[in-house]
């Protein structure tokens, strides 16, 4: 598996740098760590959500965007948690999906890290798993979710991060999206989740045989069933990859 160590072994100057200079956090600030495991669970829910955006509330700075799609079914909605790269904000990574959430009937969960980038992208789980864990909770008793399709997902550094927490609550996100990812984060693994990657061909930034190649290569030595889509272009996310990734969130 391509892990942290494994991936600073693989990439060397500007890009060693930016991935984990001290603009995260410095290096003595202490912060309770975790094993990455999320307690929330979906439970039995009859509210109509309307459609339309709104923030959880739940910290004044770094907050968390809940998207109700246009496009409702009926019964239980399938939920995209997505995490932003470094730097980024919840809003930037959801612009990133365009209609796509509106065209496939999935709601997303866009979450801020507590720091510049997630937690154990450099350090261990801690922060960002609780508040993570605080805003599932608070989706969980506004809509109906579909626990059959709940999946966990980003771009960039967010990809990475979803790879490892998906592969830790495999038994709570059965998908898993990453456009983009960079390694994986080691930690137990739970249940059987499926994977959705993928990686532009030009990406300079995360090159794609150093990355999302390797990472595939050792997730299905590792039994899982991964559906990758490498395109044509840089470290982005091009509309149609958007739409296709929703949509394998979509299906039933």
């Amino acid at each position: 598996m391509i892990t942290r160590r494994r991936f600073v072994s693989l990439v060397t100057g500007v890009l060693a740098t930016l991935l984990f200079s001290g603009a995260c956090r410095s290096e003595d600030q202490q912060f309770e760590t975790n094993d990455g495991r999320l307690a929330a669970r979906p439970g039995v829910n009859s509210a109509k959500p309307s459609p339309g955006q709104s923030y959880l509330e739940l910290d004044p700075a770094r907050d968390a965007i809940l998207l109700i799609p246009k496009k409702l079914g009926d019964g239980p909605i399938p939920l995209l948690v997505l995490l932003h790269g470094a730097g980024g904000r919840a809003e930037a990574v959801l612009s990133r999906m365009g209609s796509a959430p509106d065209e496939t009937g999935v709601a997303v969960l866009a979450v801020n890290s507590r720091y510049h980038t997630w937690d154990a992208i450099r350090h261990d789980f801690g922060p960002d798993v609780t508040f993570l864990n605080r805003a599932l909770e608070n989706v969980f008793e506004t809509i109906p979710v579909d626990k059959e399709r709940m999946a966990i997902g980003g771009f960039s550094d967010g990809a990475t991060y979803a790879l490892s927490l998906g592969l830790i609550n495999g038994d709570l996100f059965n998908r898993v999206v990453a456009f983009s990812p960079g390694f994986v984060v080691e930690g137990a693994a739970h249940g059987k989740p499926r994977f959705f990657i993928s990686h532009g061909t030009s990406d300079t930034i995360l090159p794609i045989d150093r990355c999302s190649r390797r990472i595939v290569s050792d997730l299905r030595k590792a039994g899982y069933e991964i559906t990758l889509r490498e395109f044509e272009g840089g470290h982005t996310v091009p509309a149609d990859i958007a739409l296709e990734g929703l949509r394998w969130v979509a299906e039933r």
